[in-house]
């Protein structure tokens, strides 16, 4: 009940690997390995070993599904922000590079937003997202 209310709010869960392997596996490249997943009541973010995967089910009823990539070698910024008293949740931001070349004149850039309920403990997550983002923010920059 808590996870359906969460969802309701917009805020994700966390899903085993299992469970997303059943359900989203035909997205993943061949060697590709998940290593972790959340979900809201009809969408999820999967991060993977090479990507974060996007799965957003559109319409009335969801049949309609949009996928989508965010390289990890493209995120160079991760912020987060803790849950308060009342309403306010969890969340993590990433900022990524969206042209395809890393290192060029006109970089293009997007952030995508992440909330998650404010019980949820996202430290962990944002641990393993910044500790990517300053691998690239090294390697872009040397």
């Amino acid at each position: 009940m808590a996870n359906l209310f969460g969802g309701l709010m917009g805020n994700y869960s966390e899903v085993t690997i299992p469970e997303l392997m059943n359900q989203y596996g035909a997205y993943l490249m061949p060697q590709e390995e998940i290593r972790m997943g959340f979900k809201l009541i009809r969408d999820a973010f999967i991060i993977t070993d090479d990507r974060l995967i996007l799965i957003d089910h559109q319409g009335v009823t969801g049949k309609k599904t949009r996928v989508a990539s965010i390289h990890l070698s493209s995120i160079y910024e991760v912020t987060m922000e803790t849950g308060g008293t009342g309403f306010d949740d969890c969340e993590v931001t990433l900022h990524y590079i969206t042209s395809p070349y890393h290192k060029s004149n006109n970089l293009q850039t997007a952030f995508y937003k992440f909330e998650f309920g404010k019980k949820f403990n996202v430290q962990p997550l944002y641990t393993a997202l910044v500790s990517i983002s300053n691998d690239n923010y090294k390697r872009l920059n040397s």
